[in-house]
């Protein structure tokens, strides 16, 4: 730092009376941090390629950098010895600037860095190299509570200088470096800034400019060959892609022109079945109201033929009660009979047997009743159906009709074995009045009795 304070100049000598020392130290870290970029970037443009480790302005571009960074930091203890080094406010940066946490991993993954100064310049060539370097720095210097914990009030990166500093990389991200990191040596490396690079004469000066003019005057007119080529080759390429594109659209207007026909086909065949809908729901309008009619007509029609039915059910139960009546007045005579005579057991047994099997046809034309008022309930819920529920409804009333004529033949047969059964007890009677002439009064009133 001596060195540095001796080449402040004079009006920083006439100064130092009254100046702050660490203010001082820090005008001259500015003052090379100007002359060490600028000097890096003329010679890097001048150069005309890619800058690689050994070329001595980005040395010593480094070197500053290093010592610009050292100023006021703060010394960290431990229990072997002091440490103080440069790397612990660059590995703060990662946290404030997430694209920086790749430059980080890959320092810390570097096989030959064992010391945290090795690190900082293994740092500071990835970051130049990215041409970030004064991106992450102004992240760092805006953080001054945390850089506090690193650096002490007075220290350059917490003051004004830290910041013309960065404003200063913004121009280094001009310059293309390749710097080999992993085979360097950087923890002992003696960074000390050569003060010779800056201090030439005259003669040198011109000399070194002419032999750098003619060698830029080369680099450029091979680079603009090269240019030249690359821009040839990058119309043909143009051209080509223009000839696909031009094919490409072309096309795309055809097939642009066959959809907007099939649209319009489509449109007309649209319109088109939009109008069939239309005629054919009006047609189904009108088959809806005749249907209707002709479903009120059939409703009018089966409540008629349902009043006709329960007329004749009405009839057929009070039928069927009479019958029951005159079974139970017919058994209780045979009951009396029993006790007579044999033959009138068996009578009466006959007679009970046809008066069970008359009790089951009844119960079976009961059934059948029963099943007549079921398929009514079901004629009635299918009415408004349809026109085909509607056949099947006449089906089943045409099957009603035959029943009903089946029952009608029923009781018809009923009434005839009514008959016969009178018959039979007349018959019955009359042998009776014959075997037994002692009993005739009775047995003539018995026959009075049935006869009636």
């Amino acid at each position: 730092m001596l060195g540095i304070e001796a080449f402040s100049g004079e009006r920083g000598r006439e100064g130092s009376a009254v100046k702050d020392p660490t203010a001082v130290e820090r005008a001259n870290l500015l003052n090379m941090a100007k002359l060490s970029i600028k000097g890096l970037i003329e010679s890097a443009l001048s150069f005309g390629r890619t800058l690689d480790s050994d070329y001595p302005p980005l040395q010593q571009f480094f070197v500053v950098m290093e010592h610009c960074l050292k100023h006021g930091l703060k010394v960290r203890k431990s229990f072997l010895s002091y440490n103080k080094t440069i790397w612990g406010p660059l590995e703060l940066v990662e946290k404030l600037y997430p694209e920086a946490e790749e430059i980080a991993a890959s320092v810390r993954d570097l096989p030959g860095l064992k010391t945290p100064l090795g690190r900082a310049r293994a740092w500071l060539r990835l970051a130049l190299m990215q041409k970030k370097m004064a991106d992450y720095l102004r992240c760092l210097i805006i953080q001054r509570d945390l850089l506090s914990e690193f650096y002490e009030y007075h220290a350059l990166m917490m003051e004004e200088e830290g910041a013309v500093i960065v404003g200063l990389l913004v121009g280094l991200n001009v310059i293309d470096a390749n710097l080999c990191v992993k085979g360097e040596d950087l923890d002992s490396q003696v960074g000390v800034i050569d003060f010779s690079v800056y201090l030439k004469s005259d003669d040198d000066i011109g000399g070194k400019e002419r032999d750098v003019q003619i060698a830029a005057i080369l680099d450029q007119k091979n680079y603009v060959e090269e240019l030249n080529r690359q821009l040839n080759s990058t119309v043909s390429s143009l051209h080509a892609r223009v000839d696909s594109l031009e094919k490409s659209n072309t096309k795309l207007i055809e097939e642009l022109a066959i959809a907007k026909n099939n649209i319009i086909k489509l449109q007309e065949e649209n319109h088109q079945l939009r109008s069939e809908n239309t005629l054919i729901l009006m047609k189904t309008q009108h088959h809806l109201e005749a249907t209707k009619v002709d479903v009120e007509a059939e409703l009018q029609t089966y409540k008629h033929s349902r009043q006709g039915l329960d007329e004749m059910y009405s009839e057929a139960r009070r039928q069927l009660r009479e019958e029951s009546q005159l079974r139970q007045d017919m058994e209780n005579e045979l009951v009396v009979q029993v006790s007579m005579k044999h033959e009138i057991e068996l009578a009466m047994k006959l007679l009970e047997k046809d008066i069970h099997e008359k009790q089951d046809t009844l119960i079976g034309l009961r059934q059948q009743l029963d099943e007549v008022k079921a398929i009514n309930m079901e004629m009635y819920q299918k009415l408004q159906v349809s026109e085909d529920a509607m056949k099947e409804k006449s089906e089943i009333i045409s099957r009603l009709e035959d029943k009903t004529n089946q029952i009608n033949a029923a009781m018809k047969q009923l009434e005839q074995s009514d008959k016969d059964l009178l018959t039979q007890t007349r018959t019955i009677a009359m042998s009776f009045v014959k075997c037994a002439s002692n009993e005739a009064q009775h047995q003539y009133k018995l026959v009075k009795d049935i006869s009636f």
